[in-house]
């Protein structure tokens, strides 16, 4: 095999196919990046039997071949070259990778034991790729970070007609956001769901945030299911995660009378002032009024904090206590100049039930996009 191709190009395409594999395997030849030398060009592929990312990309090639050699030394040496033409060649068991001056001798790892590449099967429809990259940055900092139960590490993707939901709690709060789906001409009335595991999700829309629309497959195959995103001569493979998400949908109320509405700049950095002299997983307590909202933290003996910013309050009086950093969460995900805070009702009139984060695009007038952010400690053990 023996290909040139342009520096940026090739770095660029190295560091998509390592960037989802584990940082430790138990079988290195799962750490590999294959390369694929043809007639059209170059193709760059990883799978760790989980995730697969495969690229397409322009190159001159002199001789075809298929060479499968360690990822991400091989991402740090291409990232790295002086800026010059790269020139790969191998010979026997070696890969001698030159650019400019600088040139590096590589150790190739048995292609024949590399595990094969999964097909994708027909698109199952087309989502705008910035929307879908914002509205997986707002959904996903709500999965769970606990392994230990791995059905709520996922992000929930659910499929209606030509809507989209993304899903995601941590048993503590829930995040949900809509958005558009174009599912061509095949139209289902029956909801698909695809429980993709939310950091790989994130590396998607980081990824194809800004390529148009990205193609996405949903298939089943050999008890495999799975899940494919496509853009730009780019995809992203992943394995389903097993087992049945919670039904947090009906934790949601339909309508909320009781709410206030307050500037989310002024309601975030106030938050981070306040929560300082706060211990460890201890809540900020949050009182709305007519006259405004307080916020107090009583921390160590030492440090109490509190401040009062502004707030237009719609029904009762109400106090709440929230995890600072969950709420900072949800204000973060907002992206509207204001941000109404809703209250909804308990079976106990002296207990406020989950808080709703909503957007506000002014102090009258409620936000346009979809997006709601529901939060109370132990949400579903309630």
């Amino acid at each position: 095999m023996k290909f040139q191709v342009n520096r940026d190009v090739f770095s660029e395409a190295v560091s998509f196919a390592v960037k989802l594999l584990p940082q430790r395997t138990t079988l290195p030849i799962l750490s590999g990046v294959l390369i694929q030398a043809n007639a059209d060009g170059l193709v760059l592929s990883s799978f760790d039997y989980e995730v697969s990312s495969q690229t397409e990309i322009q190159a001159d090639v002199e001789e075809q071949g298929t060479v499968l050699v360690s990822g991400r030394l091989l991402a740090e040496i291409a990232g790295r070259l002086p800026n010059a033409p790269v020139r790969v060649a191998t010979e026997e068991s070696r890969i001698s990778v030159s650019c400019g001056s600088a040139s590096f001798t590589l150790l190739s790892m048995p292609v024949e034991e590399y595990p094969s590449i999964p097909e994708i099967g027909a698109q199952s429809g087309v989502v705008p790729a910035e929307e879908f990259a914002a509205a997986v940055a707002q959904v996903a900092v709500a999965a769970s970070r606990d392994d230990v139960t791995p059905v709520i590490t996922g992000v929930q993707l659910e499929v209606r007609e030509n809507n989209l939901s993304l899903v995601a709690t941590d048993r503590y709060r829930v995040a949900v956001r809509e958005l558009d789906w174009d599912g061509g001409t095949v139209a289902s009335e029956e909801t698909v769901t695809a429980l993709v595991p939310a950091r790989t999700l994130q590396e998607v829309g980081k990824t194809f945030g800004h390529s148009g629309t990205i193609s996405v497959s949903i298939t089943s195959r050999d008890d495999r299911e799975l899940i494919a995103f496509s853009a730009e001569k780019k995809t992203v493979t992943s394995l389903l995660i097993k087992g049945n998400f919670p039904p947090v949908r009906r934790l949601f109320p339909e309508t909320v009378e009781n709410y206030a509405v307050v500037n989310t700049a002024e309601l975030i950095e106030a938050t981070r002032r306040v929560a300082l002299v706060l211990e460890r997983e201890a809540a900020l307590r949050y009182s709305f009024t007519t006259d405004g909202l307080t916020l107090e933290a009583i921390g160590s003996e030492q440090a109490q904090a509190s401040e009062s910013i502004d707030a237009i309050l719609t029904g009762d009086d109400t106090v709440v206590s929230l995890k600072p950093q969950f709420l900072l969460d949800g204000l973060g995900a907002v992206h509207s100049e204001f941000v109404r805070v809703s209250f909804t009702k308990t079976e106990n009139p002296n207990k406020p039930g989950p808080v709703l984060i909503t957007s506000q695009s002014s102090r009258e007038q409620a936000g346009a996009d979809s997006y709601r952010y529901l939060l109370q400690p132990n949400l579903l053990l309630r």
